[in-house]
């Protein structure tokens, strides 16, 4: 195996871990980070794709406790049942606008100048939001109702726009509908859980033609840099928030976005751009 492809595994590991639940966008970093390491082709996307499931896998562990008692209740216990539905309501905005518009997107959003452009509206937003008089009136995931749900995943679908970063979407929308940070935060989390299920499964079986053993290696090691990085930013993230806004990572993402349309603009960087 190469060594310099296992590297690139290993960075893009860790990118999509660290990424994929803070408010800052896995794809957008993904994109970029492809074309820094000119790896961005067939092969590239579905390295993305496989390696997914390590960031899943790490927010199901860290939550195992939650789930086990939920899947355990739902032949009885009404909680569990209406947290279930939750998700399912919660899943489905995306899930049918990804299916309906997904080629498009992918055909013309993928590419550098608009990820950077999401990165600075979405910070802006952000921004908007944390300035906002906050109402909170639901305190905990177990707390949100059906119309709750419906309005945060119609949240979550904004990030079928690349960069726009789907935790962050899910996060933000919590905000503006009366959701307490951890509230907004953990049911983000679990939202992620059957979102990232249903499109890794469905992109792996688009794409099983690129299924190679040869690449097993790659895979692992990306899968495991991004299990390990993806547990410790769940965790870092939640006890950031027990003292701290979401502005830090507002003036990130308008940091990094700008740094990206600059170098775009003066062909400083080979960005892919459309």
């Amino acid at each position: 195996m190469d060594l310099l492809l296992l590297l690139k595994a290993l960075i893009l590991g860790v990118v999509e871990g660290v990424t994929e639940f803070l408010p800052v966008s896995s794809t957008g970093h993904l994109i970029l980070a492809g074309d820094l390491l000119d790896f961005n082709d067939d092969r590239g996307k579905l390295f993305e794709i496989v390696i997914q499931s390590g960031a899943i896998l790490a927010v199901c562990w860290e939550y195992r406790a939650k789930i086990m008692q939920v899947l355990l209740g739902l032949p009885r216990e009404r909680a569990a049942q209406r947290f279930a539905l939750n998700l399912l309501v919660a899943f489905l905005p995306l899930a049918v606008i990804g299916l309906l518009f997904g080629k498009t997107i992918k055909a013309y959003l993928f590419n550098a100048p608009v990820v950077a452009t999401a990165f600075i509206v979405g910070g802006l937003f952000i921004l908007w939001a944390e300035r906002r008089q906050h109402r909170i009136r639901v305190e905990s995931v177990d707390d949100l109702t059906l119309s709750d749900a419906f309005k945060l995943g119609c949240a979550q679908a904004l990030a079928l726009i690349p960069g726009t970063s789907r935790s962050g979407a899910t996060i933000i929308g919590g905000l503006f509908f009366g959701l307490s940070r951890r509230a907004a935060t953990e049911f983000s989390f679990f939202l992620a859980i059957p979102t990232l299920i249903a499109a890794t499964l469905y992109q792996l079986y688009k794409e099983r033609a690129l299924l190679s053993f040869d690449d097993l290696g790659m895979w692992v090691v990306g899968f495991v840099a991004a299990f390990i990085s993806a547990f410790w930013a769940v965790r870092g993230l939640l006890r950031y928030i027990s003292t701290h806004d979401f502005s830090i990572f507002a003036w990130y993402r308008i940091a990094f976005g700008i740094v990206v349309l600059a170098t775009w603009h003066y062909d400083w960087v080979a960005w892919t751009s459309g």
